[in-house]
């Protein structure tokens, strides 16, 4: 294991079957499961994805090498799951981040700038839906998550090479979806 993986000694008891350890695991990753399964599969099946990467990652405990972190593995374990869920039945667009995060930035604001942030918000989230699922995932995993290159490459087991691709792809194909609203956006063209 890495020596500098947070995780290591939770997932040392885990092992030695420890289960308060795993859940201490499960509380401490929860909502980025959640928010990766949700960017792939949408909000309402995310739940279900996040407890089936948990259930895997707990019966696949034992063949974590700990040659990257604990979050990267678990992260891959999360994107198969959604992708799975993704092959099986098509998802809604996703919905807006939970209520209290745009409570905690829209704290201080005038209503009508609380508001006008909220709707661009939605129609942001609303556009990354759009994006190829396989692109929705880099760009997500990189731009709201802030994972490296090579943890996205390690965990969608796809060469960094074809990561870095996707991304700019993704990010393309995202301004060119904004661009659509110039009015909302305000980009040049």
């Amino acid at each position: 294991m890495l020596p500098s993986d947070p995780d290591q000694e939770l997932v040392l008891r885990a092992r030695a079957g420890d289960l308060s350890a795993f859940g201490e695991l499960v509380e401490r990753h929860r909502d980025v499961v959640f928010r990766v399964a949700a960017r792939v599969v949408g909000r309402e099946e995310a739940h279900d994805v996040s407890q089936d990467a948990f259930l895997r990652a707990f019966s696949s405990l034992h063949r974590f090498r700990g040659e990257g972190a604990f979050r990267a593995w678990l992260l891959q374990i999360t994107h198969n799951a959604a992708l799975r869920a993704v092959t099986t039945r098509r998802p809604e667009p996703v919905d807006p981040e939970d209520a209290r995060e745009e409570t905690t930035a829209d704290a201080g604001r005038t209503p009508a700038a609380a508001l006008e942030s909220s709707e661009r918000r939605t129609r942001l989230e609303g556009k990354i839906a759009l994006l190829k699922p396989n692109h929705r995932v880099v760009l997500v995993l990189r731009d709201v998550e802030g994972l490296t290159y090579d943890e996205i490459a390690s965990m969608t087991e796809t060469p960094l090479g074809s990561v870095k691709g996707r991304l700019h792809r993704a990010r393309d194909e995202l301004v060119e979806l904004l661009r659509a609203n110039t009015y909302d956006w305000e980009l040049p063209e």
